[in-house]
């Protein structure tokens, strides 16, 4: 039985988040940012199961509590469930920890558990790398566990379904990741362990673009995103005084040269780029449309406060996904910790649960 990486399109039985609390780094932030997990929580639970991981046993009754008492329309109260586990954790971001789930033909889940090394031992992180093997083992949780030896962060790669995987240069080939891969940048060997893992057939590399503010060394999540029906959706850069012109518009045409495994190029959507963001210190914050969400049928998408760019980027996303529903999530509170809407998330695809 062949596994492979569906796109983030492809039905899905629920969404992770891994709850922020008072131990993290967003204690100054708890009551600016649980009000955004908590409308991002409302949409989900409208279309899909929700699984929330916990710190502790403090930390899930005050999810409950929140998710109980905030008018949360559960869609379909049969097959639509909250499930919170308490698996303890060192940070929020199940984009980046959380299990990359493969299906089959026979639509049997199998979830991998790559290593997770604070993006390239920045932060602490043996907690979070721990969730998934304590995640898998819950009775709730259909998905057969698989680990991985391969540092990976699910905010590092895209994929469309149809074989092709676009990542970063940066990211994947940085010896900060896999450094017995690495020690020659070898980008064969990466492919190689990838496509094997992944199931994937083809690799499409980005050799530019970044966002001030982000420390996972450009993941593609934050910069440009598969569509259906062949698209790419990327952020543009339009301003030559903003400091990420050059690289962005040379990953502009980067993504214009990109072919398919058939010889034939992506039809593209440019995003623009939100105003500058940033924060009480000074310190320029990674604000992307590019990281937006996709669960059944809607795009939850992350706007700043920003009138005319917001109204912008709502019309571009739409041209790339003109059948779902695209709803708007201030996401200013989130980007204080350098990351936005996908970057909390993690889809996990039809076979997962029980």
């Amino acid at each position: 039985m062949t596994y492979h990486l569906p796109p983030e399109w492809y039905p899905q039985d629920a969404v992770m988040f891994t709850w922020p609390h008072e131990n993290t780094d967003w204690a100054p932030y708890l009551t600016k940012v649980e009000p955004v997990y908590i409308e991002i929580s409302r949409q989900v639970l409208k279309r899909q199961s929700l699984v929330v991981i916990c710190h502790d046993e403090a930390v899930q009754k005050h999810v409950r509590a929140l998710l109980n008492t905030s008018d949360i329309n559960i869609g379909d109260m049969d097959t639509h469930q909250l499930y919170t586990f308490v698996i303890p954790c060192n940070d929020t971001w199940a984009r980046d920890h959380g299990p990359i789930t493969l299906i089959n033909e026979q639509k049997k889940a199998l979830s991998l558990d790559f290593v997770f090394n604070g993006w390239g031992n920045k932060y602490e992180s043996s907690l979070d790398n721990a969730i998934n093997k304590s995640l898998l083992k819950q009775p709730a949780i259909h998905a057969e566990y698989k680990a991985v030896d391969l540092v990976l962060e699910g905010g590092g790669i895209e994929v469309d379904g149809k074989g092709h995987l676009l990542t970063t240069e940066q990211c994947l080939l940085n010896p900060n990741r896999n450094s017995k891969l690495n020690s020659k940048l070898s980008r064969e060997k990466i492919e190689f362990e990838l496509n094997q893992h992944l199931g994937t057939q083809k690799v499409l590399w980005l050799k530019h673009g970044y966002l001030a503010g982000d420390d996972t060394d450009s993941h593609i999540d934050t910069l440009a995103r598969f569509a259906p029906n062949d698209t790419i959706t990327y952020v543009q850069c339009s301003d030559e005084s903003d400091e990420h012109f050059d690289e962005l518009n040379k990953m502009e045409q980067e993504l214009q040269a990109l072919r398919n495994c058939d010889g034939l190029g992506f039809n593209l959507v440019p995003l623009p780029m939100p105003i500058a963001c940033f924060n009480e210190e000074g310190e320029r914050l990674p604000a992307t449309y590019a990281n937006f969400l996709i669960i059944n049928g809607a795009i939850l998408f992350p706007t700043y406060c920003q009138e005319k760019t917001d109204k912008t980027a709502l019309e571009q996303i739409h041209k790339a996904f003109p059948q779902y529903d695209i709803i708007a999530v201030n996401c200013l509170p989130l980007i204080q910790q350098f990351g936005s809407l996908h970057c909390i998330s993690m889809q996990l695809p039809q076979g997962f649960l029980a």
